[in-house]
């Protein structure tokens, strides 16, 4: 599977880096995708398959649970790791494959990883 994304600029390379991983990152029933999405203000997580193309279970800072939550984003960004950890645990799920989205594995996106992985799931 060949991508060309073309042109300049940091949405550009991020969609870039994503299309790159994705050549050799796919959720299977067994081993779903762990999705990760970041922006400036939020944090996103899914557990995707990949074989149907469906979402099996979500967690982001946007959902009631942050209503009155004081902290950093990175602290956010850990509890929504934990929060998708129950969810996937819920939905009978204990293993996945992390992805990055074509983010840098640090800050928020680690600490999501980490929430995760706090949480009960294999990374």
């Amino acid at each position: 599977m060949s991508v060309a994304i073309l042109g300049k600029g940091k949405k550009v390379a991020l969609k870039r880096r994503h299309a790159r991983i994705r050549k050799r990152i796919s959720g299977t029933p067994e081993r779903p995708r762990l999705v990760v999405t970041r922006s400036n203000r939020h944090m996103v997580a899914q557990v995707v398959d990949d074989t149907k193309g469906i979402t099996l279970a979500s967690a982001s800072t946007l959902q009631a649970d942050f209503a009155g939550f004081e902290g950093t984003k990175t602290e956010a960004a850990k509890k929504v790791g934990e929060l998708i950890a129950e969810k996937a645990k819920a939905a009978g799920i204990t293993a996945v494959v992390f992805d990055r989205g074509g983010n840098k594995y640090t800050g928020r996106v680690a600490a999501v990883a980490d929430g995760a992985r706090e949480g009960g799931l294999a990374l």
